[in-house]
């Protein structure tokens, strides 16, 4: 594990990033270039050698992040702790890309429709306008969708 001064050494070795010194002796880093209200980078880091980086909802991290998008930095080397801020920066740095939605059309052998619709998300089954499933992933949207013996519509 980095000590305290270990950490504070490599995240300051990001010239995007401010340190300001909060209540009990531990600090956060604010990266002021910050696209969105949230500029804070590095959240709470202790002498104890206990912080915070902030990643959203980055994919790369879904696993280690709380609901609020901060993952837990004590454990990392220098390695894990320069890419997470690195990370950090860039999510912060990065327009929102506005995903159009994307709709596919399923038909069983008997006629019946269903839209497949990419939204926000999630892979919703759409029958006649009604919300019938929702899953996390295409595959088993489709799965599912084959399964009820539908065939993507050309």
């Amino acid at each position: 594990m980095l000590t305290f001064e270990q950490k504070q050494e490599i995240i300051e070795s990001f010239p995007q990033l401010t340190k300001k010194e909060i209540s009990l002796k531990r600090v956060n880093y604010h990266f002021e270039g910050s696209l969105y209200e949230k500029s804070i980078v590095v959240e709470k880091l202790h002498p104890n050698g206990n912080g915070f980086v902030f990643v959203g909802d980055l994919l790369k991290y879904e696993k280690e992040a709380g609901d609020n998008g901060l993952v837990n930095i004590r454990d990392y080397n220098e390695e894990a702790l320069r890419e997470i801020v690195r990370d950090s920066i860039n999510y912060l740095s990065e327009e929102e890309e506005e995903i159009l939605p994307i709709v596919e059309t399923w038909t069983s052998r008997e006629g019946t429709k269903l839209e497949l619709e990419f939204n926000d998300r999630s892979w919703n089954i759409y029958h006649q306008g009604n919300l019938e499933e929702s899953f996390g992933t295409r595959e088993d949207a489709v799965a599912y969708l084959r399964e009820e013996g539908f065939r993507l519509s050309k």
